[in-house]
């Protein structure tokens, strides 16, 4: 299947390359396939070139073969800018940020004027005899760099210059300088740029439009692979399969309830099965769907899917009854995202819409917003946990944004060019920042998982390492680690965030 996000539903023909690693979700066979390369091998058949003997003068005579502004780096032409493709950003280097910061503010500081309690004030000078006065608008000239030695008729007891004066330091700055200097400066977080640990994926799916990774409040990681789900305990590193749909069905998304062991399970025949992870027992089935849930999401008691089939159904699963169908998107619904504090439901669509619901407060099946900027499917949706009316979103590779939406007044707050296709989006429970996983690009730079910084949105950090588009993400219950999971059939857990305890320390020595 294809669509405008120009990505396919199914995994590409041929050998794909898996990495091997020392644990697995699942086994998998290894692969026999071998390639040999061979050498293309060159002649000594060309005729010795003549050697032309190089004479020197004394006039020089600039190579002018190249492109000047190339050579030279000189700014474009203005018609040009905007032709000019918007490039990847680029990580800032913090200790080097922090640096530039610190050198522009002493500039500005010892650049300022002297105040005037510090400085000397300049008496005017009186014309004499047979001199021209000097008019009233004429502006008096104060030096800016000058030095004032202590009068020599002041006490050397009481009434002497202090010691901390600028005129007895030997420091070539200001006190002020000196002081900004001196002070407890703010210590740039470092994040580890490689995973510390890689996990066998086998079958887990290369596909856009689903969601199949999910991690539970109880600290245990669920992964849909092929027909099957397998269960990750984070503590122990035991592996467990909860179902098996091989002779029925595939898995197409996986989510945990927001507290206990409950987890739904969506499959490609349209069906939501809920099961006991704990007791490793199926709870119940709803076959409300015509087509395959690509996404799933918990709000408490509500259970919402979203299908192929353009709907949103909404569950209640404590009375066994269906709340409402929400029917306003045009194509697949690939993302949901709830908002716990206000309720509002977040949907993507291939239909490149965002639509905001409320579900407590509107009770008809109208959409409280509807968002049309991005120009690709959205499958990235997260609701910021610091802000309640703040909402993330993604587009897919004919978009490469990242858009951030007021619920409360229907406005675009901010938006990013990433370069890339953006697969999934996360924000961090311990810090005011946001992950974002990426697939296909124009340029070198994809397959990343980027930290943003809210709401300056410089970067924090870029972590490499995926061979295929990261499609998706999930986050450890303390909000430490993130798990990436990418067509390369591998899973990669990376130590990002710092610990609510370190962080609450942080904030408290700025």
């Amino acid at each position: 299947m294809s669509s405008k996000d120009g990505s396919s539903s199914s995994a590409p023909h041929g050998k794909r390359q898996r990495t091997t690693t020392n644990e697995s979700i699942r086994p998998s066979t290894p692969d026999l396939d071998s390639r040999s390369t061979t050498a293309s091998s060159t002649t000594n058949d060309s005729p010795p070139v003549k050697r032309v003997r190089r004479e020197y003068g004394d006039r020089f005579i600039p190579d002018r073969s190249d492109d000047v502004r190339t050579a030279y780096h000189l700014m474009d032409d203005p018609q040009d800018a905007y032709n000019k493709p918007r490039m990847f950003p680029t990580e800032s280097d913090a200790q080097k940020e922090q640096s530039n910061l610190m050198f522009q503010t002493i500039l500005q500081t010892e650049l300022r004027p002297a105040s005037t309690s510090s400085s000397r004030p300049v008496s005017p000078v009186r014309p004499s005899s047979g001199q021209p006065s000097s008019t009233p608008n004429t502006p008096t000239r104060q030096r800016l760099f000058s030095y004032h030695a202590p009068s020599p008729h002041a006490s050397p007891v009481r009434g002497s210059p202090r010691l901390d004066d600028d005129a007895f330091q030997l420091s070539p700055v200001r006190g002020e300088s000196r002081k900004f200097l001196d002070s407890q400066r703010y210590e740039p977080r470092a994040v580890s740029k490689t995973p510390f640990r890689v996990l066998d994926a086998p079958e887990l799916a290369d596909d856009f439009y689903l969601s199949e990774l999910s991690w539970s409040s109880t600290n245990i990681l669920a992964v849909g692979l092929g027909s099957c789900v397998y269960l990750w305990n984070a503590q122990t590193a035991e592996v467990q399969q909860l179902c098996d749909y091989t002779s029925s069905d595939v898995v197409t998304s996986v989510s945990w309830t927001g507290r206990g062991s409950t987890i739904a399970v969506g499959t490609h025949s349209g069906q939501v099965h809920l099961w006991d992870a704990g007791a490793v027992r199926p709870l119940r089935t709803y076959s409300q769907h015509t087509e395959r849930v690509g996404t799933v999401a918990w709000s408490d008691g509500l259970l919402a899917s979203g299908s192929r089939d353009r709907t949103v159904i909404l569950n209640d699963v404590r009375d066994h009854t269906p709340v409402r169908r929400l029917a306003h998107h045009r194509q697949e619904v690939c993302g949901l995202s709830w908002n716990h504090d206000t309720g509002y439901l977040a949907s993507g669509g291939n239909d490149n819409k965002v639509l905001v619901w409320d579900t407590r407060g509107n009770r008809d099946d109208t959409p409280l917003w509807k968002f049309h900027e991005h120009t690709a499917a959205v499958k990235a949706l997260a609701w910021n946990p610091h802000m309640p009316h703040c909402l993330a979103t993604g587009g897919g590779t004919q978009d490469k944004y990242i858009r951030w939406w007021n619920s409360a007044t229907g406005t675009m707050t901010h938006e990013l060019d990433t370069g890339s296709q953006v697969c999934a989006l996360l924000w961090s429970k311990t810090t005011h920042e946001l992950v974002s996983s990426h697939g296909f690009s124009a340029t070198a730079a994809q397959n990343q998982i980027l930290i943003f910084r809210y709401p300056t949105l410089s970067m924090v950090a870029s972590l490499t390492g995926h061979t295929s588009r990261v499609l998706y993400l999930a986050m450890s219950p303390d909000g430490e680690t993130v798990v990436s999971g990418a067509g390369d059939e591998t899973l990669r857990f990376w130590t990002v965030f710092p610990k609510k305890s370190d962080e609450s320390s942080r904030a408290r020595s700025q």
